[in-house]
């Protein structure tokens, strides 16, 4: 699509509802994804494994339920 070349979405401290879109897995050349200090729920989707460019990516201080997905461990460049 339109975003098949965005590198970083960064949208921290925004006051986002909602789950996370398990779509953003298919933002193949993302590095930076930054979700943080929100107001999400539901869990990590499995998706974010397939972001092989990842390289940051920040959840925290959300109401994220569920286990960290096995996929995310999978992500070489994950810092």
């Amino acid at each position: 699509g339109m975003l098949a070349n965005l590198e970083a979405l960064v949208l921290e401290q925004n006051s986002l509802t909602g789950s996370i879109p398990s779509e953003l897995g298919m933002l193949a050349n993302l590095e930076d994804l930054d979700l943080d200090n929100n107001l999400l729920t539901g869990i990590i989707p499995s998706e974010l494994g397939m972001l092989t460019n990842l390289e940051d990516l920040e959840l925290y201080v959300n109401s994220l339920a569920g286990s960290i997905p096995s996929e995310l461990g999978m992500l070489a460049n994950l810092e």
